[in-house]
């Protein structure tokens, strides 16, 4: 029964992210299918750009958080 259950609740497409900024090392959350441009909190660089779809990462992706 759980096996049907699970095939009708569609799973969700993107992730959170944690990532770490390539300029002063913040490691920051941010959502994988960001539609503005994600700026770090601390230096203001820009760590991913939206496209049609899931956002470009432009920093390291650190972990993958469900």
């Amino acid at each position: 029964m759980k096996l049907k259950i699970e095939k009708m609740i569609p799973q969700p497409r993107s992730r959170f992210l944690l990532v770490r900024c390539p300029e002063c090392g913040n490691e920051q959350k941010i959502f994988g299918s960001a539609t503005t441009t994600v700026r770090c909190i601390i230096c203001n660089r820009v760590l991913a750009e939206p496209t049609r779809g899931k956002a470009q990462i432009v920093s390291k992706i650190i972990q993958v958080l469900e």
